[in-house]
């Protein structure tokens, strides 16, 4: 099957995972800040790594992280940061995890503000990726020009997850609301 320029040359045992995250998830609008947060989380994971090392580890990833619930990440204490590190299915990274934390308690200060982490990404689109970076440097921990991007891109709110030629290009025009569309 050929894929768009979202799926690399990979072996064919990384295939499956890779296509069911491009097909199903890649620049595709999320709706539930769990998973806006999620996303974030695991593109600050990706760091460093292969996006398929953190595709083979959601699973683990989310429950280690509570499937993502910012409240319940804003809570973690001493206790859960050594939990997390010494979890194998996770990446256990001092900065990453930490990161994890602090920006979970940055999300649920701009739910307060603007009823949601969503509602905040809307307002501030659409802007530049150096916009973006600078705004997500500013409120976030762990989050560089790259981060920032494929953040965006994966969810949605800048352009180049899919070419026009990808049959999964229009599956994802479909699913943006319509301010949405006007900006790709």
């Amino acid at each position: 099957m050929s894929y768009c320029k979202a799926i690399p040359n990979i072996k064919e045992a990384d295939r499956k995972v890779h296509k069911e995250y491009h097909d199903n998830h890649y620049g595709f609008p999320i709706e539930n800040d769990d998973e806006l947060f999620c996303r974030l989380i695991l593109e600050i994971n990706q760091a460093g790594l292969s996006w398929t090392t953190i595709l083979k580890k959601q699973d683990t990833f989310r429950k280690a992280y509570h499937n993502f619930n910012i409240k319940k990440v804003a809570s973690y204490r001493e206790k859960d940061f050594e939990r997390l590190m010494k979890d194998e299915g996770i990446i256990r990274n001092r900065l990453k995890i930490n990161a994890a934390i602090e920006n979970a308690k940055s999300v649920l200060v701009l739910q307060k503000e603007h009823g949601s982490f969503k509602n905040w990404i809307e307002k501030h689109h659409p802007l530049t990726k150096e916009e973006w970076v600078k705004l997500f440097k500013k409120t976030f921990r762990f989050t560089g020009g790259e981060i920032v991007n494929e953040f965006l891109m994966s969810t949605g709110y800048l352009p180049g997850a899919h070419e026009e030629g990808c049959a999964v290009y229009k599956k994802v025009m479909k699913s943006k609301p319509a301010w949405a569309k006007k900006n790709k």
